[in-house]
């Protein structure tokens, strides 16, 4: 039988990449999002559907207990939980704010505790992804709120690969630049603002979700058994090294 991948957020842009490119290295998905009409839309019948929150301790436990029940244990993990909340630190509304957080990091710090928990009681190495952004790495303006979320995300990874090193559990963060992705919809609404934010990167252009699940696979493969406690930057150079700047 083939080995058990977690994905969680399963029903967006970059789960569904992460869930395709998965299941066409072989493995078994056990696919998690907070709407069950959307996953059944997104899979139809294929894969184990789990209906829950994983900003919440219960919504996590939901999905452990159901992991469970089926006398599987996952020994893979991404985390495609998250959303975009962009405005200037002085005009972000508190629910914003504590929105951004909770899709952000507290579902990430909450479902890798179920994640290697369930993986300590089994014995069993593992391997868990988890994603950080661009603005966690260098100031860009009205991102004050994703950087805080995603910064923790990043210092979330590098405590837990420490900690979890001794048992065989790798675990590791990618950070992409904006994606084409529903969560980027509104800073892409139109052509001109997708052109203007493709200008921005070095390698000009808007990150696809399959490119970030190629990499995202590949930390949860065998392939990476030397990694943990990283973050892998795919962002066309934008946090390492200035565009070239042309005149009109």
């Amino acid at each position: 039988m083939s080995d058990l991948a977690l994905i969680t957020g399963a029903a967006g842009g970059l789960g569904q990449a992460v869930a395709k490119r998965l299941a066409d290295d072989g493995w078994q998905l056990a696919l998690v999002g907070r709407d069950a009409a959307t996953l059944q839309a997104a899979y139809g019948d294929d894969h184990l559907q789990i209906v829950a929150d994983c900003s919440t301790t219960a919504g996590v436990t939901t999905v452990f207990q159901r992991l469970q029940a089926t006398g599987r244990v996952a020994v893979a993990l991404a985390h495609c939980v998250g959303n975009i909340r962009l405005s200037p630190l002085h005009r972000m509304r508190e629910a914003d704010f504590n929105d951004c957080l909770n899709a952000n990091l507290i579902s990430a710090f909450h479902t890798l505790a179920g994640f290697v928990g369930a993986l300590r009681v089994a014995q069993q190495p593992g391997a868990a992804v988890l994603v950080s952004s661009v603005a966690a790495r260098i100031g860009t303006p009205n991102h004050e709120a994703i950087a805080a979320a995603k910064a923790g995300v990043e210092g979330l990874v590098r405590g837990a690969a420490a900690s979890y090193a001794p048992a065989g559990i790798r675990i590791n963060a990618v950070a992409p630049g904006i994606m084409a992705t529903p969560a980027a919809k509104g800073i892409l609404a139109n052509p001109a603002s997708r052109d203007a934010a493709a200008r921005l990167y070095p390698l000009p252009g808007i990150g696809e979700p399959a490119e970030l699940a190629e990499l995202m696979a590949w930390l949860l493969s065998s392939h990476a058994a030397r990694v943990t406690g990283q973050t892998w930057a795919l962002d066309a150079g934008f946090s390492t090294i200035r565009p070239l700047v042309r005149s009109a």
